[in-house]
């Protein structure tokens, strides 16, 4: 009860006191953090993906902004030959702002990757988005760049169609439950409802031939994942667990041990607020800490 206090009251609690608890979360403020978090996991066996925190962009200025960080990030990548990939937030680089503004910067990052032999899997936003991202990557697909991947969110009503509507691409699919809020119209609201949507969306990639990137903490989510890849004799290279910077770090190393590929999520960047808050809001439990760091303060 106390967690979920915390949580609505997020709004009035100093940034610096949500900083403290969230930069386990996050790699640092500069790309240099990305690429050591980055080859302190390679040590473990991981691989991971990197992210420019930054998303709704509403200016052209700023959008070329982040268009050329995450130019960098391709470059550090090839230079430290990282085995990581780059996200992108589609409206961080003007999607929201012009159509096609956006979809020039986008596909200017996916080509040079596409030179350098590296992958951009594009993040899925809130609902506004979900069409508009999935047109993205159908038209990066026509122009011949199959270096790129989408994210599905479980909690979306619409993503079994929209997997369906994709197999033809035989895609790799991040395969998340979805963290914006979202209306009751659009998507399940329950625990057990994304769930078993999960499940059965899982199912609809692994059978279909595409590429899983199983993307969850939760361990009944983890244990039917495991289950389906003993089951269906999957191989390694059809498939990854993926999971945050921070986040069950016990289970992700288990993972490890087991054989399994996994990948972390790597954000960097000033930018954090958002990204922090929403993850609070994931797991409530994490909300702890911010009583600790209010009211235990050194």
């Amino acid at each position: 009860m106390l967690n979920q206090l915390i949580i609505k009251t997020m709004p009035l609690i100093p940034r610096g006191i949500i900083h403290q608890v969230a930069k386990k979360y996050i790699a640092g403020d500069e790309l240099s953090d990305a690429v050591r978090v980055t080859q302190d996991f390679q040590k473990l066996g991981g691989k991971t993906t990197i992210d420019v925190l930054g998303e709704f962009v509403t200016t052209k200025e700023r959008a070329l902004h982040e268009k050329e960080m995450v130019s960098k990030v391709l470059d550090a990548i090839n230079e430290y030959s990282l085995d990581s990939y780059l996200s992108i937030k589609p409206t961080s680089l003007g999607l929201g702002i012009d159509e096609k503004f956006g979809y020039e910067n986008i596909s200017a990052i996916v080509k040079k990757a596409n030179d350098l032999n590296l992958f951009v899997r594009l993040d899925m936003e809130n609902s506004p988005y979900t069409s508009l991202t999935l047109d993205l990557y159908r038209k990066l697909r026509a122009e011949g760049l199959d270096n790129v991947g989408i994210v599905i969110q479980a909690y979306m009503k619409r993503s079994e169609d929209d997997i369906k509507s994709l197999i033809s691409y035989k895609p790799s699919i991040r395969l998340c439950k979805g963290i914006y809020k979202e209306s009751p119209d659009i998507a399940y609201q329950e625990r057990e409802e994304v769930r078993n949507n999960y499940k059965k969306l899982l199912r609809l990639i692994i059978d279909n031939g595409m590429y899983a990137g199983i993307a969850t903490h939760d361990e009944p989510l983890i244990e039917n994942a495991e289950y389906l890849i003993k089951e269906r004799l999957i191989s390694k290279s059809e498939y990854e667990f993926q999971m945050l910077l921070g986040v069950r770090e016990e289970k992700r190393n288990e993972l490890l041990r087991k054989g399994h590929n996994v990948r972390i999520y790597v954000p960097f960047g000033k930018d954090w607020y958002g990204y922090s808050t929403r993850r609070l809001k994931e797991n409530p439990d994490i909300a702890g800490y911010i009583f600790k760091a209010i009211f235990f303060r050194n």
